[in-house]
């Protein structure tokens, strides 16, 4: 499961961290992080689904 949604996250980043954490902190920090730089959103998505 966690392959699909690093799959998710480095098409859609914040929807990868969405189906990981909800409405937290970290899915408003990437929205973020990826309006500034897709790269940054990317890894940071990355960095939450692969942390769990």
């Amino acid at each position: 499961m966690d392959l699909i949604r690093i799959l998710i996250a480095i098409l859609l980043p914040p929807l990868g961290v969405f189906l990981q954490v909800g409405f937290a902190g970290a899915f408003w920090l990437n929205i973020l992080l990826t309006l500034l730089g897709y790269i940054p959103g990317i890894v940071h998505a990355v960095y939450i689904i692969a942390r769990r």
